[in-house]
């Protein structure tokens, strides 16, 4: 039976797998890490890892997400978003194992109006997306069998998210300003993760850099509105400019994604987000 390693796994991504492993069970065993028992920063408890447990796949979930907070802490984040990333490369290359790692649409700077492919000149705005780049690149670098899923504004019923955010500043307020000029996916988590399963299965492997978001583009303040009426909350919502609501790291003003090639080589469909959104609001309605 295949092994499957996940790091991170406490994170929106790694709960998400934790979630449909059991339909999996009798194809694979899922080795779940997280940072207490896995850090991948350490290159000798990484190898350590891997000699003993010997996984196949490697999906990398874990990262440094603080956005904001990573303009003071370029290190930390650099620590996890690359060095940690080819720590782990290396341990897959080693091991001749597959990583699949994930990465951000904050790898571009978002001054076009046209999706992003795959292969599109990267030119982050902020450390968050420099360190990522910099995953991105070490990871292809070191280990040939690597797959790069970019994804979007991640959400789920898991952890801190916009979607969790917004349901409890609605339940509080009754009024609120949205930035309503910054285009982009939101992806639900769930549907990444059965993407990854999807990729796993699939009988032959094409590496290299894929993005795999919900669609099609839409603005924060769209987004929460679609969240307000799901939710059935009685607020009010005004659009707002990213002046008005200015942030200590610049955020893209359009990182919308091609999603062609993953479409296209391994016949993964992508949901509508409005109708992966209202699963998830479902299921936090039942929490």
């Amino acid at each position: 039976m295949k092994k499957i390693a996940i790091i991170g796994s406490n994170g929106q991504l790694g709960n998400c797998i934790r979630k449909i492993a059991p339909d999996f069970e009798n194809q694979y065993e899922f080795l779940f890490t997280d940072s207490s028992t896995l850090d991948v920063t350490n290159q000798e408890q990484v190898n350590d890892f891997f000699y003993d447990n010997k996984p196949d796949y490697c999906i990398n979930a874990s990262a440094y997400t603080a956005v904001d907070l990573a303009e003071t802490e370029k290190e930390k984040a650099f620590a996890v978003n690359a060095d940690g990333v080819a720590n782990l490369a290396q341990a897959c290359a080693d091991n001749k194992s597959v990583l699949i790692h994930v990465s951000t649409d904050y790898v571009f700077d978002g001054s076009t109006n046209l999706p992003y492919a795959e292969d599109d000149f990267t030119n982050p705005i902020g450390v968050y997306g420099e360190s990522k780049r910099k995953g991105e690149e070490l990871a292809l670098e070191i280990n040939p069998q690597t797959i790069i899923l970019r994804t979007s504004w991640l959400y789920s019923e898991f952890n801190k998210n916009f979607v969790k955010t917004m349901l409890n500043l609605f339940a509080q307020k009754d009024e609120m300003g949205i930035v309503a000029d910054q285009f982009g996916q939101p992806t639900n988590a769930n549907d990444l993760a059965e993407a990854i399963m999807d990729i796993i299965q699939a009988p032959k492997k094409t590496y290299g850099v894929f993005h795999f978001s919900n669609y099609p583009e839409t603005t924060w303040f769209e987004f929460a509105k679609k969240i307000a009426e799901l939710s059935k909350l009685p607020v009010k919502l005004n659009p707002i400019t990213t002046e008005q609501y200015p942030t200590p790291a610049k955020r893209p003003v359009r990182s919308t994604m091609s999603l062609d090639k993953i479409e296209q080589i391994y016949k993964i469909e992508p949901k509508h987000w409005e109708n992966s959104l209202e699963e998830c609001v479902d299921i936090l309605s039942q929490q």
